[in-house]
């Protein structure tokens, strides 16, 4: 697996892997707009540092980085999807342990954040897999999607 910027013409095979609401909101938390989003839409990523994965020239995966608000030496993951039909083969860990080793070496990062929603078992044991770990808030984040209350938990990899 290997990592490349994104381009605006990955955005089609992206969005195809969110084929339901709740696909989507588990992925974007809405923060992209309302289910479906057009790729101009999803155009915003452009805005972040953007990466696709890829195996044998075949996308495979996506996520974006970002400095949180006031943060000097922290990077935050977002957005981290797999192709649906390419999940259980290891390729998230794979995919985001070459954005820590990003993140790290290149962005000078001394810790890597995210969150990740509590109903979204399989994405938060992937995190837990590439080493991130449960911070433990005062105040969970709380979003209100598809009529539910979804909460939100944060985790943290700090530099080994």
């Amino acid at each position: 697996m290997e990592l490349r910027p994104y381009k605006s013409n990955d955005a089609e095979t992206i969005l195809s892997w969110c084929d339901n609401e709740k696909a989507f909101y588990e992925w974007s938390a809405g923060i992209l707009g309302n289910y479906p989003i057009s790729a101009k839409q999803f155009g915003f990523v452009e805005s972040l540092k953007a990466f696709t994965a890829y195996e044998d020239n075949e996308i495979v995966g996506f996520f974006t980085l970002r400095k949180p608000d006031g943060a000097i030496d922290e990077l935050r993951i977002g957005c981290v999807i797999i192709d649906p039909k390419k999940r259980r083969m290891g390729l998230g860990k794979k995919m985001l342990n070459l954005g820590l080793d990003y993140a790290f070496n290149t962005g000078k990062a001394s810790k890597v954040s995210l969150g990740v929603f509590e109903n979204n078992i399989s994405a938060y044991n992937c995190y837990r897999s590439a080493g991130f770990e449960d911070i433990k808030a005062e105040e969970i984040e709380t979003y209100e999607i598809l009529g539910e209350k979804w909460r939100c938990k944060e985790m943290i990899k700090p530099k080994s």
